[in-house]
């Protein structure tokens, strides 16, 4: 196992920063990365920062992470929690632990949001910190 700590972002987080701050926060995707990098050096892990827009990505990174032999994944599949049977059938698939993370508390809003195929296979989620949930997250990482 490596100390490396893939982070995986669903469709519309590329417009973090843009898109409805007053639900997502005025941080993009790349101050979040930025965050997170530090915090990993400090805690000794490395982070791989990958984002799409497409279904299909997301389910190739996990394989991967799990091939690379990495320690952990954190997830935000944004939509896709609650549409995608294919990501909690690679989530199943795998060894590798993975996070589930939401900047907002999706239990709080639309009634469509409340049911997370990701957090059915999930080891832990992380939810409605904004973009500290990354980091609780990444902290979890760090004590496996």
């Amino acid at each position: 196992m490596t100390n490396t700590v893939y982070v995986l972002n669903g469709p519309n987080l590329n417009l973090l920063g843009m898109r409805e701050p007053e639900i997502y926060g005025a941080d993009t995707l790349d101050d979040i990365a930025a965050m997170l990098e530090d915090r990993a050096r400090e805690l000794g892990l490395e982070i791989e920062m990958r984002q799409s827009n497409h279904e299909g990505h997301l389910v190739d990174w996990l394989h991967e992470a799990q091939a690379e032999g990495a320690k952990a994944v954190l997830l935000n599949a944004a939509a896709y929690t609650h549409t995608s049977i294919a990501l909690l059938d690679a989530i199943k698939a795998i060894r590798t632990p993975v996070i589930e993370v939401h900047l907002s508390d999706p239990s709080t809003r639309e009634p469509f949001r409340h049911h997370s195929y990701v957090g059915l296979a999930a080891a832990k989620t992380v939810q409605g910190l904004g973009a500290r949930s990354y980091l609780v997250a990444l902290e979890a990482v760090a004590e496996l």
